[in-house]
């Protein structure tokens, strides 16, 4: 069995064999999402997408997972962001939860050049920069997005989980789930997981999507 340095490096090996768009995630749209999955980064990238807020160049939030849903136009580009973190401790827990705890400043999608000029996947040559809808030419810098909704999935230890689901009360951008799940073999197939991917956007919060021909 292939042996990890860490939790957190075995959870981002899982994550990076997840696909661009998975299951169940941003499945409520009332047009097809441009999803791309930004964190972690293949083997071969050497930069990837990074969470910060506006004025800082030091101050990154570089998530295990993180994937981009894109929209808006390119003179109003956006993204939604759904970001995935292991914590292998309650510590850990609440450095991670601070990080994403709601607050009064926005806060930045930054998607580095490389990383938008690179293919999406190993099967699809078409650079990540045309998939994000928001480009009309081939940038020549990185993108910079203010992140209309963020959603947090933290995965927890086993002998965390139950305790924690049992008292605590997460807030509306919060998900939790053993880390078994994010852990295990294609477990974003799994129906719990499609289930809860389900949930991890705005669109779940109304009783159904808007109707696309109203004006």
């Amino acid at each position: 069995m292939e042996r990890y340095a860490s939790l957190d490096a075995l959870v981002r090996q899982q994550l990076r064999k997840w696909p661009q768009h998975p299951p169940g995630l941003w499945a409520r749209m009332t047009s097809p999402p441009r999803v791309l999955r930004g964190r972690p980064a293949d083997a071969a990238a050497t930069v990837s997408p990074f969470l910060k807020i506006p004025g800082t160049d030091r101050l990154k939030t570089l998530p295990d997972g993180m994937w981009l849903q894109f929209g808006g136009t390119p003179e109003d580009p956006w993204c939604d962001v759904v970001a995935v973190e292991a914590c292998s401790s309650f510590q850990n827990l609440l450095d991670k939860r601070s990080r994403f705890a709601p607050s009064t400043h926005s806060l930045l999608a930054v998607c580095p050049l490389p990383w938008l000029l690179a293919p999406a996947t190993g099967e699809d040559a078409t650079p990540r920069w045309r998939l994000t809808g928001v480009l009309k030419t081939e940038p020549t810098a990185a993108l910079t997005l203010p992140v209309r909704d963020i959603r947090v999935l933290y995965g927890l230890k086993e002998k965390h989980y139950e305790p924690f689901a049992r008292s605590q009360v997460p807030h509306a951008h919060e998900f939790f789930c053993p880390m078994g799940a994010l852990t295990a073999e294609r477990g974003y197939e799994a129906p719990a997981m499609r289930a809860l991917m389900m949930r991890l956007t705005a669109a779940a919060n109304f009783f159904g999507p808007p109707d696309a021909s109203a004006t």
